[in-house]
C-alpha cells in the first residue's frame, strides 16, 4: 500500500518546557509529502512517557489496531514494545529522537516522506495521535493524518 500524509498538528501544553518552531508537511508533488517537525526542549527530561493511538476514519475517527502507553526512555534501551517498535523503525532515520534519555535542546523530524508499513493495512484515512508526558504530566502532542491507498 502507498501512504500519503495529509496533515500534521503539533501543540505544546507547557510552552515553558517545550516550544515548537514548526510542524508542517511539505508537498513535493501531488502524491508525495514530507513531514518536518522542529521543537526545543528548554529543560532536560529523564522521564518521558508516550501514548500512541491509531484511529481510522469511519463517520468520525474511531480507535483502530492499537492504543498503547509506554515509558519512552526504557523503550529506547530495550525496544520491547512491538507496535511502538514498528512506528520507531519508520521514523528513526529521519529523527533526532534515536537516543536514550535525557532529552534536551533541539529535537526534530526532518524530511520524513517514505513510509513502509510492515503490516497490511486496509485503505482509508487514518490519524496517529501521540501524547508526550514528562514526569507524568502531559507536555505536548503530535497528530499525524495520513491516507492509505491499496495497490491494485
Amino acid at each position: 500500500p502507498s501512504i500519503k500524509m495529509t496533515n500534521a498538528v503539533c501543540n505544546s501544553y507547557n510552552k515553558s518546557w517545550v516550544v515548537f518552531h514548526y510542524c508542517r508537511l511539505k508537498a513535493y508533488s501531488r502524491y508525495k509529502t514530507s513531514l518536518h517537525i522542529n521543537a526545543t526542549f528548554l529543560y532536560p527530561t529523564n522521564n518521558v512517557s508516550m501514548n500512541l493511538k491509531l484511529m481510522k476514519k469511519a463517520n468520525g475517527y474511531k480507535p483502530f489496531l492499537f492504543d498503547v502507553t509506554f515509558d519512552a526512555c526504557s523503550f529506547l534501551r530495550r525496544r520491547n514494545q512491538p507496535f511502538v517498535k514498528m512506528v520507531h523503525e519508520m521514523i528513526k532515520n529521519f529523527s533526532t529522537l534515536n537516543h536514550t534519555c535525557p532529552y534536551v535542546g533541539l529535537q526534530m523530524v526532518s524530511d520524513l516522506h517514505r513510509l513502509d508499513l510492515p503490516l497490511p493495512f486496509p485503505g482509508g484515512e487514518y490519524l496517529l495521535l501521540i501524547n508526550y508526558f514528562f514526569y507524568g504530566k502531559l507536555q505536548f502532542f503530535t497528530n499525524i493524518y495520513f491516507t492509505v491507498v491499496e495497490d491494485l
